[in-house]
């Protein structure tokens, strides 16, 4: 194999796209776990006496160059992909995780790193020390390094196999997504929508060489026709579309890859010794057991439900009396929504995305983080991007010194897959007297510019934005020594915290004050928006929050459980959801089929952790507004406390510096308006 002239073997700090070819990937990723291997094998078989330095430390920075190059390949995989890109996906993935059989189940690396952790307490570790070593220690032991030789071999054929089913997974979500294109030819069929969704709609098709109107089920096309297409059937037809991804008799269809995922789990946490996936996954989580999970997401439903239960008779009495509705539906869920949030409280998306331009809200994102951490984002041109919708930029502290590279890329395309999420393309450490600045990347799928107008945001992708950028942020503010500690490698209970507190930030005039102009006439927001944006803020909150409950309690019921007896996916998914429905089934539609949150990312027996993360920043949240938003000492104690530690200790130590005490669910359930008055 020639693995001359190829960039990804060569040492890179900024990631160099534009010289870096599909097929350099996997030649790459062989002799880079070949590298790895070797390094591992050096680290297991010298004859000098594990130390936490020899052992410890010498594990955590060994596979660098593999990890960076995972990490750019992987995002492509999400961000920029293609048949190519996948096949190889699924070509590297067994790799990689025989690769991390090969390191965790290596006996004598455990035994060096077993012989450390049992003299801990006499090495005079630092607190971030002993986590790594806890972590390492922890990361063999439940992961194997006790079976014996044949329960080993088992462990590696699940793993092989399960890396393969979760990349298919998502690549038929994809592929779905895709497929679908829904083309209006009666200007009828549009009525409804606004002129500058019509108009994205029309350049849509035009660049499929179409005339009329294309849509899609990419958010940015999805969600406005929902929200805004008077014609109903149509409608129904969008919704069922995205309801059906991958639960229909095609080449696409999940239903065997969720019972094959759920199962091949199940199976993995027997062999290493817990009950369930969930037992195993949340032991090194905050909420610590499934039982906890279970009972914090059906207390939550117990408050919320009733709050729920008046929201959907308002809304179903108040279709009814608009549009003589006789049964609420799926589809009409967004339509009526919107019309009756306008109704009450005179405001639409419409009225406000005039006053949300991308660059802007772009700039008041940065505005928020000079103005709470110090910091300066620099656009520059000279950074190598893997597509030309990618912007770059430096970023500085008071100092002027260099804290970051931050990539961001906004809009949809057809490699793109649907959502929003932060990726660190190269991560932080300190090694030999050198902090190495981390490379963050955030991605959306926000609408493109038109013609005639810029790229105008709902206020829901503003919170978006903030969202991902306040992950981007844990991850840039970055201060540790080791990498696998580093940023956004905390429990992932706890990694929505920085996310979600940021997205807080939107609903105050203070804030919108630096961005929300009219991108015509530069009218600043009038004040009226601003409190009516804080008024709606609650609205529907009850059927919010329990549409995120039923989503939390629909993993734990694939991984908290056996699953072996679960024969059909749509059967199981009624049963599950069943006290947490309002709107009639749709029996075209299944949400297991299509969750890959779950089934292709890394939030299995973890999607409560969104509503469990809400507890938290709704509490810091209310520190900062005691202190002042943008209170200078308090941003100073939080990136102090919470985004730069990363992982380094438990992250409810880390919240009660900052906070003084622990979160008070409360918080949350003002915010909610789920408070019993």
């Amino acid at each position: 194999m020639n693995t001359r002239n190829n960039p990804l073997l060569e040492p890179f700090d900024l990631a160099p796209f534009s010289a870096v070819k599909n097929e350099d990937f996997f030649p790459a990723f062989v002799e880079l776990i070949a590298q790895t291997k070797s390094e591992i094998n050096t680290i297991a078989n010298t004859s000098a006496a594990p130390t936490f330095e020899n052992t410890v430390e010498a594990l955590e920075f060994c596979g660098e160059q593999l990890d960076r190059v995972s990490s750019l390949f992987f995002n492509l995989n999400s961000a920029e992909t293609n048949p190519e890109i996948q096949k190889i996906a699924q070509e590297v993935s067994p790799l990689l995780s025989e690769l991390s059989n090969d390191i965790t189940l290596n006996n004598d690396l455990f035994l060096r790193i077993k012989s450390v952790y049992n003299v801990r307490d006499t090495l005079g570790l630092n607190a971030e020390q002993k986590t790594l070593l806890e972590k390492k220690y922890k990361g063999f032991s439940r992961n194997g390094a006790n079976l014996s030789d044949a329960q080993k071999d088992v462990l590696r054929a699940i793993d092989k196999e399960l890396s393969a089913v979760a990349l298919k997974f998502g690549e038929n979500v994809l592929a779905e997504t895709n497929a679908f294109e829904m083309l209006l030819t009666n200007a009828e069929d549009v009525k409804g929508l606004p002129e500058g969704e019509k108009e994205a709609a029309a350049a849509l098709a035009k660049q499929k060489g179409k005339e009329g109107w294309m849509i899609t089920l990419a958010y940015p096309s999805y969600l406005p026709f929902m929200k805004y297409a008077d014609n109903r059937e149509l409608r129904k037809r969008l919704a069922i579309a995205a309801g059906s991804q991958c639960f229909k008799a095609d080449a696409f269809n999940n239903e065997e890859l969720v019972l094959k995922i759920a199962q091949l789990r199940f199976k993995r946490a027997n062999v290493l010794g817990y009950a369930t996936h969930a037992h195993f996954v949340l032991e090194e989580r905050m909420a610590g057991s499934p039982e906890k999970v279970n009972a914090f997401l059906n207390d939550l439903l117990e408050k919320a439900k009733p709050f729920a239960a008046n929201e959907f008779k308002q809304l179903e009495t108040f279709a009814k009396d608009l549009d003589a509705i006789d049964r609420l539906e799926k589809w009409d869920a967004a339509y009526y929504s919107e019309k009756l949030k306008s109704k009450l409280f005179n405001l639409d998306d419409e009225k406000l995305k005039p006053y949300f331009k991308l660059e802007n809200v772009i700039a008041g994102a940065f505005a928020v983080a000079k103005q709470l951490f110090g910091l300066e984002f620099k656009m520059v041109n000279t950074i190598d991007v893997y597509h030309s919708d990618v912007k770059t930029y430096e970023v500085y502290n008071q100092e002027q010194k260099l804290v970051s590279v931050f990539y961001a890329d906004f809009h949809p395309r057809e490699g793109k897959r649907n959502g929003a999420w932060m990726t660190p393309f190269k991560s932080q450490k300190i090694q030999q007297g050198v902090n190495d600045r981390p490379h963050i990347s955030n991605v959306c799928n926000f609408t493109k510019p038109t013609a005639s107008k810029p790229s105008l945001l709902t206020f829901g992708e503003v919170t978006t934005l903030f969202h991902e950028f306040g992950h981007g942020l844990h991850g840039m503010l970055a201060n540790t020594t080791y990498p696998s500690l580093s940023g956004t490698s905390v429990y992932c209970d706890f990694v929505e915290l920085p996310s979600q507190v940021l997205e807080n930030w939107c609903y105050e005039k203070e804030c919108l004050d630096l961005f929300a102009f009219h991108y015509e006439t530069g009218e600043v927001l009038p004040i009226e928006y601003v409190q009516k944006i804080k008024e709606s803020a609650s609205f529907l909150e009850g059927m919010a929050t329990v549409r995120q409950i039923s989503l939390g309690l629909l993993d734990m019921s694939w991984h908290g459980v056996d699953p072996t007896a679960i024969t059909g996916i749509k059967a199981h998914e009624i049963n599950v959801l069943e006290k947490t429905r309002f709107y009639p089934d749709v029996a075209e539609n299944c949400s297991s089929a299509t969750f890959s949150h779950i089934f292709a990312g890394g939030y299995s027996s973890g999607y409560y952790s969104y509503k469990w993360a809400e507890v938290l920043d709704a509490d810091a949240f209310e520190y900062f507004k005691e202190t002042g938003i943008f209170n200078r000492t308090t941003g100073a104690s939080f990136a102090e406390n919470v985004l730069s530690k990363g992982g380094t200790e438990h992250p409810m130590l880390l919240y009660k510096r900052f906070r003084g005490a622990e979160p008070k669910a409360e918080a949350l359930l003002k915010r909610s308006g789920l408070l019993m008055r």
